[in-house]
């Protein structure tokens, strides 16, 4: 991943988030998209990257970026650092809780060599 960026889709665009090498793997960042919402970012042991919403549903605080990630089920997910309710990576549901309002939103993700443009 050295030479590689995280880039995260915002509105019709691209933005570049981090150096993907930057990420230690099962730890996250939080980074401040140009509307205005704030995401953490993660890859796993494997070099995946994920994105989702920082705030956490159950308490407000915006602290998913300081999760721990896990797997369950063969889903990774983030265990929140506060009340440690665990987040699916891709779908962005609660694995604790069945309400679909204690969901995240889930922003897709992808890396680039960081000399690419677009």
């Amino acid at each position: 991943m050295a030479g590689e960026r995280i880039e995260v889709r915002c509105g019709t665009g691209w933005v570049p988030v981090c150096a993907a090498d930057g990420l230690v793997p099962g730890r996250g960042v939080a980074a401040l998209l140009p509307d205005g919402r704030q995401i953490a970012v993660f890859t796993d042991r494997s070099g995946t990257a994920y994105a989702i919403g920082n705030r956490d549903p159950f308490t407000g605080a915006y602290v998913l970026s300081r999760g721990l990630l896990g797997s369950a089920g063969g889903r990774a997910f983030v265990a929140s650092p506060l009340l440690k309710q665990r987040f699916d990576l891709r779908t962005g549901r609660c694995l604790d809780d069945d309400d679909p309002a204690r969901s995240v939103p889930v922003h897709p993700v992808r890396v680039r060599p960081a000399d690419t443009r677009a």
